[in-house]
């Protein structure tokens, strides 16, 4: 199963975000208890205000090769599993972020 699925013409991603990491890594599965799958992603930005959430939009917009204005944060606020929509166009760069082991 894929992080993500597509949507007219936008894809749905599904992330495991982890806050205040070490480093910003973005790369690998993690499955739910569902075996539901998630991109797994760790940023160094706080939990607070959003700005951990700012910190993933970045760090994929860096890693797909698209402009941030393109991603959107559609679910998860204030959790670690996020829902975010991006263009259709990233999915090949997408499916080669998902079989790196993070």
């Amino acid at each position: 199963m894929k992080p993500y699925e597509i949507d007219r013409e936008r894809l749905l991603l599904r992330v495991r975000l982890t806050p205040s990491a070490r480093s910003e890594t973005i790369g690998g599965v993690w499955r739910d208890e569902n075996g539901t799958a998630h991109l797994r992603a760790s940023v160094r930005a706080v939990p607070e205000k959003g700005r951990a959430n700012k910190a993933l939009v970045g760090l994929l917009a860096r890693a797909l090769g698209c402009p941030k204005s393109d991603i959107e944060l559609i679910a998860g606020e204030t959790s670690r599993l996020k829902r975010l929509a991006l263009p259709d166009s990233v999915a090949g760069a997408l499916a080669a972020l998902a079989a790196e082991q993070g």
